[in-house]
């Protein structure tokens, strides 16, 4: 099947899966699929078997479900035309980080190759959409810093804001009205293991501002990057210390 041939029912199941994988690097199930498409189980069941008739996803019964190296191909290439749309909406048209997923979501089946080549030429090839999630090169590679999920920062730390996920237009806009943006360095304050949650304050911020807190639930969508701590260690990593999931 080429990639040309798939309905856009199966370019939007392949992305999903993709991007499950890219953000929690843990095995994928049919549940997870179903959460974020908000379709019903039996419908994602029904998907993922003509995909894996297709040759383009492995799914025992049961089991995880996988991208085969042709079904990853198309992923990414869908990933691609994604996140070029977004930053070509933000930078171009002036629609705000958190205004452009639903939009590059029904845009990224109608574009033609040449439309997003063209895109990826004016906005000078770039290596990042406006969450800070990598954009894939044309052949499909594409660098990726080490960051970490947020919920799994250790208290006091410092860490650097790398991606926010896109899904949560709420989480986006709140981010942006305080000012905690994609490079932001942020210094991670008291966390709550029975409140499931976590202060965070920023460090170039003025003296009297007051942190915010977020919930797990928040704080699983933001992927953050350590930063050296003064004594000259790594400022975040899982290890002793405060709980690396609150709530949990």
């Amino acid at each position: 099947m080429t990639f040309q041939s798939l309905s856009s029912n199966s370019q939007d199941y392949l992305k999903v899966i993709w991007d499950l994988q890219e953000w929690t690097h843990e095995p994928i199930q049919p549940a997870a699929i179903a959460k974020r498409t908000g379709m019903k189980p039996s419908t994602v069941s029904g998907a993922l078997g003509r995909l894996v008739v297709s040759g383009l996803v492995q799914h025992a019964p049961y089991g995880a479900v996988t991208l085969t190296e042709r079904g990853e191909r198309y992923a990414v290439k869908m990933v691609r035309r994604h996140r070029l749309l977004e930053l070509f909406l933000v930078n171009t048209l002036g629609y705000q980080w958190d205004e452009v997923h639903d939009e590059a979501d029904s845009l990224e089946h109608a574009v033609s190759d040449m439309m997003i080549e063209r895109i990826d030429v004016v906005l000078g090839h770039p290596t990042k959409d406006p969450h800070g999630d990598p954009i894939p090169g044309e052949n499909g590679e594409m660098s990726e810093v080490h960051s970490v999920l947020l919920s799994d920062a250790r208290q006091g730390s410092v860490v650097r804001i790398d991606r926010v996920n896109d899904e949560d237009p709420d989480l986006l806009r709140y981010l942006d009205s305080e000012g905690f943006g994609i490079g932001k360095d942020v210094r991670i304050g008291a966390i709550s293991r029975y409140a499931a949650s976590m202060s965070l304050s920023l460090v170039d911020g003025p003296e009297d501002a007051a942190p915010i807190a977020l919930g797990v639930k928040a704080a699983r969508q933001i992927r953050v990057v350590p930063l050296p701590s003064e004594e000259g260690g790594p400022s975040s990593e899982s290890g002793s210390g405060a709980p690396s999931n609150p709530g949990q």
